[in-house]
């Protein structure tokens, strides 16, 4: 069994170096792997910390051109998937922090749910990294919940975080069903893969984990949450976190696609008003968003 773990690089290599220093002491048994950093079109081109040039497990793919998180993440899977032939695609933002055992937790989750094709694990914030960290005690910070599965809400067009902001108590620790896996961090097979296809461009950024998660419900996989496996996340770094341009622009425009291509006739009538809305009393980002979703405008937009 060959299991590749894909990581995109975007202008954070600290994020980047410090996320492979936790990998490069993972605990495993029973499978091999390999580390593929998809250099995406940074304006420095990423090389490896200098503890890691020798490691054979790890190596850099540079694009010259920024393919977003859908395109950096394909063209990883591609190249990883021709180079090893592997079983498994582990899809893992660079700017997290990993447990040493989380890998090998998530290929006993996937082997003892056979029927889940995605599977993620449980996520913390990243220490300090908290939306509402003064609402903490200092023993609290690591332990709250970034991601324990996700749901997905169709009446109102929104897919939201199952334990977000919650300190970690024991309240997830069985595995369970979700609506959808988080790129984050998602162990794919690879019989998904070449059953749904890998991400959707037109999304460029953000929800394009969603729209993979119910192409693969769809296909009759189910998505698991593993909490026995541990990632800390940093949210967002490469594109600027929550209420930023990049973020309001993306989230309003794939927004409206996810809904008009998934949707019921319900759910398009709630795309309806959402896109008046953000036309109404959106930001001016919000407005471009609807402007370019109505002329087809998708993937990587110059809008900032």
């Amino acid at each position: 069994m060959h299991i590749s773990l894909i990581l995109i690089n975007y202008n954070t290599k600290s994020d980047t170096d410090e996320c492979l220093k936790s990998l490069s002491v993972l605990k495993t048994k029973g499978f091999s792997y390999n580390v593929v950093v998809v250099d995406n079109g940074s304006m420095e081109s990423y090389s490896l910390p200098r503890t890691l040039t020798s490691n054979k497990k790890f190596e850099v793919v540079r694009s010259e051109a920024n393919l977003g998180f859908t395109g950096g993440n394909n063209l990883g899977i591609y190249y990883a998937i021709e180079k090893y032939n592997s079983d498994y695609t582990l899809l893992l933002n660079n700017d997290t922090v990993v447990e040493p055992h989380f890998l090998q937790k998530l290929i006993d989750c996937s082997e003892d749910h056979s029927e889940y094709g995605l599977i993620c694990p449980k996520i913390y914030f990243y220490k300090g990294n908290e939306y509402h960290k003064k609402s903490y005690s200092r023993s609290q910070l690591g332990s709250v919940l970034w991601y324990a599965g996700g749901s997905i809400d169709w009446p109102n067009l929104a897919a939201f975080h199952r334990g977000v902001d919650e300190v970690d108590r024991g309240q997830f620790d069985t595995f369970s069903d979700s609506d959808f896996a988080t790129g984050c961090c998602v162990l794919i097979k690879r019989e998904v893969l070449e059953k749904v296809g890998t991400f959707d461009k037109r999304y460029f950024l953000y929800f394009e984990d969603v729209d993979l998660s119910v192409r693969a419900h769809d296909a009759r996989y189910g998505i698991g949450f593993c909490p026995e496996a541990v990632v800390w996340h940093k949210n967002a770094g490469s594109s600027g976190g929550a209420g930023s341009s990049v973020h309001n622009y993306y989230i309003a425009r794939n927004r409206l696609l996810f809904a008009f291509k998934h949707g019921g006739n319900k759910s398009k009538l709630v795309g309806l008003r959402v896109l008046l809305q953000y036309l109404l009393t959106g930001t001016n980002y919000q407005k471009t968003a609807v402007l370019h979703f109505l002329f087809r405008r998708f993937g990587k937009q110059p809008i900032v």
